[in-house]
């Protein structure tokens, strides 16, 4: 195959496929419609064009019928009359006009057999006419509802939520994922604050620690306070296993002498 034809063929197939896309089955169906209104109307003008030919041949048989009558009486006359050159004169001109009698009536046949099958085709052409006439609008209301429902299910197809791929199916994820960052956040807050509470009871320990080798009791601040609360108890308890309590001697009062007024 030459690159020509394919050339030519490529071509046409990319027309075709063109115009397949573009054709419209309503706008198509009306056409047609035109189409044959003009095939019916042309039909027309050439059927009375024919029979208007009919008519002509069957007016010449019977011109040429009655023609040929006439010369025949002429004939007789002249022969009446002792004229024999007006009797073969008028038997000559009653043969022509026979002969064109003759010739006129097969004309005449065949026109009419001619104008029979245009007269039938004429009617079928009409009859296909009104048919499609006929069924034009439940077409076109099939082809709406085919479009119709092309569109819904094209629509339903973009929108399932079946479908992993549709906007839905994004958003949902996102949303998770949103969800999951908070619930992840919330938790890291938590811990922080718990951390930050586990820290003050190591620095409470660390200064009882310190107070205990300094031998005294470290004046706390507010959070050692809410941790003394906490460990007071077990203070007390290992003050008194000790057999006494644990006394600060810058605020110990000294003796007062006997015989002084309290």
């Amino acid at each position: 195959m030459g690159i020509m034809d394919r050339v030519n063929r490529l071509v046409r197939a990319n027309v075709n496929e063109m115009i397949d896309r573009a054709e419209d089955p309503e706008k198509m169906i009306d056409q047609i419609l035109r189409d044959m209104q003009n095939s019916i109307t042309s039909a027309r003008a050439q059927v009375a064009s024919m029979i208007a030919q009919e008519k002509e041949l069957e007016a010449d048989v019977e011109e040429t019928t009655r023609l040929a009558g006439e010369w025949g009486s002429k004939a007789r006359r002249a022969v009446d009359a002792s004229k024999d050159d007006l009797a073969r004169e008028a038997l000559r001109r009653k043969r022509d006009n026979e002969e064109n009698a003759g010739v006129y009536s097969q004309q005449l046949q065949s026109q009419q057999q001619v104008v029979e099958k245009l007269k039938s085709q004429l009617r079928q052409l009409e009859a296909k006419y009104q048919t499609t006439m006929s069924q034009r609008d439940s077409m076109i209301a099939r082809q709406r509802r085919a479009r119709a429902q092309h569109q819904v299910s094209e629509t339903l197809s973009t929108f399932s939520p079946l479908d992993p791929t549709s906007e839905l199916d994004r958003m949902e994820r996102k949303i998770r994922s949103q969800e999951a960052q908070a619930a992840a956040i919330t938790e890291m807050s938590e811990d922080s604050f718990d951390a930050q509470f586990r820290e003050l009871s190591v620095d409470d320990d660390i200064e009882l620690e310190l107070a205990a080798l300094k031998g005294g009791t470290p004046a706390l601040d507010s959070g050692a306070d809410r941790a003394g609360v906490m460990l007071g108890g077990g203070s007390e308890d290992a003050g008194m296993a000790s057999g006494g309590s644990i006394s600060d001697p810058d605020t110990e009062m000294p003796e007062r002498p006997a015989g002084t007024p309290a």
